[in-house]
Order: structure tokens, then C-alpha cells, then sequence
């Protein structure tokens, strides 16, 4: 261009050129105000996105949902049998995502890996794989709705193991609310087996159809346990390592891969005949990039999850994660073969309820603990009762 320029100004008259020099700072001048004005307009604009709370209230609440619901896409297959495998997938995307995300300067505050840190948490590593595995295979056997009502049972063990560990205490409201989480549970499982009996949902045969909710409850009810134990230790050992919230998924999904893929390859079946079962040809694409999003939906959780309580606050934030519960069940009945009866919508408004009792009892007692001067005796994690709902 440079070249071009010169070969024209030599054939030309010294009077063009001195015109052309002339007009070349008001060209460049009137070529670079759109683009200025356009960056600016740009960055106005997601500025106003960044600072608005309902656009990170709608990010969080698609993000879970959406997790949710692939999850169970991809468990969901007649067929499944490889959960390791799945959960060492996710472990691996979040891990190279998060590195990744390092190197672009999105996760400034990320801490070097630190081997004597790793060693004390991998306990908690084990345990976060006895969660997310009886997790996945609850949602194997269990509806979308069933699953989200059940998970409410998590926070009564939670609490409850808080007030042995750590001299918490429950409230009155919250003793309501656990009344009506177990209650809508109830409810949840005689509708299930009420519709299996009639012969709704995907299986026509009873037998069949409870011997499979009869599997889904029992590994729930073991979720139930891994995940206090999980939430319950990971509040004991976290504040010795002075973790940010980074720096837990780092370390939980970098220590977690090691484990699972052992798991796998030690119990899981590797034939190619079983490989074809669980990936059929016709949904093989599909399934691989529902493994891979639910890898990166774990840092967009994470990310809107902090984003909810930067622009808004915490209690924002908890509400949210009550009122959540209720499109994450619909989703199961829209999006998947469940059955929709009387007593699974009524198990659904009634955990819906308990959720919204819950957390308008720990704003209360957020509330008092602010009001004495003297230091409050220690309560309930607002951390741990925030995981038990995610």
C-alpha cells in the first residue's frame, strides 16, 4: 500500500501531493470515529449487561437447568452403564477449561498447583466422587421432578450433621420446612409408584417400572449421605487451605480425574459391543456433546453463581436457588417421558414450598446474627446449605 502510494505521488504534481498530505489526517480522523464510537456503544452495552441483575439471575437459573437436563440426556440411554467414564469426561473439560481460562487472565486469582495442598485434599476428592457418581446414577433411574424433590433431603442431613460438628442450631422454620420437604418426598415416591402400577411412563411393565424406582431411591438415598459427607467435610478442611472458589473446582476436578478413569477402566466393560450400546450411531454426536458441555457448564454455574451475588446479594442469590427448583422439575416434565399426575405435581409445589420456608428461615437468621453486638455463637454454613441446593 505504502509502494502504491509513493508510485502515484512521484508521477503526480508536487501540488497533489501536497493536497493528498493535507487530507489524509482528516481521512484517518473520519475513518476512526465510528469505530470508536461503535467499541464504545459495545462496551456500554455489556457493561449494562454485567451490572444487571435480572440478566445474571436468568444465567444462573439457564445454567442449572440446563446441566440438569443434559445430565439426564446423557444417563437416560436404555443402555448406559458407563458413569465413570461420563464423570471423568466432565473432570477433564472442566479442568483444561479452567487452565485455559487462566492463561487468557479470566481466573487471575487462581493459585499455582501446590502439591501438599492436593495431598490434604484429595480426602475430599473421594468423597466429591462418591457424590457425583451416586448422583448420576439417581438420575439414571429417577425423573428430572423425583430427583430435584429428593435432593431437598440433603439439606435436613446437612443441617442436622452441622448441629454435632459445629454447634449450629435449627429453627423453628426451618424444622417447618424439613416437615415439608419430607412430606413432598413422600408424596413424590406414591405418585412414581402409583404411576409405574397404572403403567404410565416409559416402561408398561409394573414390575419392571418399580424395580428400576426401587434402584433410583436407593442410590438417591445414598447420595443423600455422600453429599452432606462431602459438604460437611469440605467446610472442616477448607478453611485451612484458604481456598478461593476457584481454587476448589481446580483441585476437585483435577484430583477426581486420576480416580474415575481407575474406576472406570477397573469396573466398567470396554468391549466394543457395549461401546456400541451405550453410544448408538444415530445419537453417538449428540451424546459426546452433551459429555462436553456438562464438563463447561460447571464453570458457567460457578461463574453465574457469583455473578447473582455481585450484583445482587447473597439472599438474592439463596432465593433464587429455592425458586429454582421449580422450572428445573418442569424441564424434567417437558423435556423427558415423566409422567405428570395429580401427586407428582402436588409433590413438586410442595418441595417448591419447603424450599421457599427454607430459605426465608436462613434470611431470618442471617438477620439475627447481624442484630448482637457480642459474637454470635457459630450457625449453619450458608455454604454448605448453598451447595446442598445446587
Amino acid at each position: 500500500m505504502s509502494n502504491k502510494k509513493h508510485e502515484d505521488i512521484e508521477m503526480g504534481s508536487s501540488r497533489e501531493s501536497d493536497a493528498f498530505a493535507e487530507k489524509a489526517p482528516f481521512l484517518a480522523r473520519s475513518n476512526s470515529q465510528p469505530r470508536s464510537s461503535q467499541s464504545t456503544s459495545f462496551s456500554n452495552y455489556f457493561d449494562k449487561i454485567d451490572h444487571s441483575p435480572g440478566a445474571s439471575i436468568l444465567a444462573y437459573c439457564l445454567s442449572s437447568i440446563s446441566m440438569t437436563v443434559v445430565n439426564k440426556y446423557v444417563v437416560s440411554g436404555s443402555d448406559w452403564n458407563l458413569n465413570f467414564f461420563y464423570l471423568a469426561i466432565q473432570s477433564i473439560v472442566c479442568t483444561i477449561a479452567i487452565l485455559l481460562s487462566k492463561q487468557l487472565g479470566a481466573f487471575q486469582n487462581l493459585a499455582p498447583f501446590d502439591s501438599v495442598k492436593a495431598k490434604k485434599w484429595f480426602p475430599i476428592s473421594l468423597l466429591l466422587v462418591g457424590m457425583i457418581y451416586t448422583s448420576t446414577k439417581a438420575l439414571q433411574f429417577l425423573s428430572v421432578p423425583v430427583y430435584t424433590i429428593f435432593k431437598n433431603l440433603t439439606i435436613i442431613v446437612i443441617a442436622y450433621g452441622e448441629v454435632l460438628w459445629f454447634g449450629g442450631s435449627v429453627s423453628p422454620m426451618a424444622l417447618l420446612s424439613f416437615g415439608l420437604m419430607v412430606l413432598s418426598s413422600v408424596v413424590a415416591a406414591w405418585a412414581d409408584i402409583q404411576a409405574a402400577i397404572d403403567g404410565f411412563g416409559p416402561s408398561p411393565d409394573s414390575s419392571a417400572a418399580i424395580s428400576t424406582l426401587n434402584a433410583g431411591y436407593a442410590w438417591m438415598g445414598m447420595n443423600v449421605f455422600c453429599t452432606a459427607a462431602y459438604v460437611l467435610g469440605m467446610r472442616k478442611v477448607i478453611k485451612k487451605m484458604n481456598f478461593k472458589d476457584y481454587d476448589t473446582m481446580f483441585y476437585n476436578n483435577l484430583l477426581t480425574i486420576p480416580v474415575l478413569i481407575v474406576c472406570s477402566l477397573m469396573v466398567e466393560d470396554w468391549g466394543s459391543e457395549n461401546l456400541m450400546k451405550n453410544f448408538p450411531e444415530e445419537t453417538r454426536n449428540h451424546i459426546f456433546i452433551g459429555m462436553i458441555y456438562s464438563g463447561l457448564a460447571a464453570i458457567f454455574i460457578s461463574y453465574c453463581s457469583a455473578w447473582c451475588i455481585r450484583v445482587t446479594s447473597s439472599t438474592t442469590y439463596s432465593m433464587v436457588g429455592a425458586l429454582n427448583k421449580l422450572p428445573i422439575a418442569i424441564s424434567g416434565l417437558i423435556f423427558f417421558d415423566a409422567p405428570i399426575t395429580f401427586g407428582s405435581v402436588s409433590a413438586i409445589f410442595l418441595g417448591f414450598i419447603s424450599g421457599l420456608v427454607y430459605t426465608w428461615s436462613k434470611v431470618k437468621g442471617t438477620v439475627k446474627n447481624v442484630l448482637p453486638v457480642s459474637q454470635p455463637t457459630m450457625s449453619a454454613s450458608a455454604q454448605s446449605n448453598r451447595d446442598a441446593n445446587s
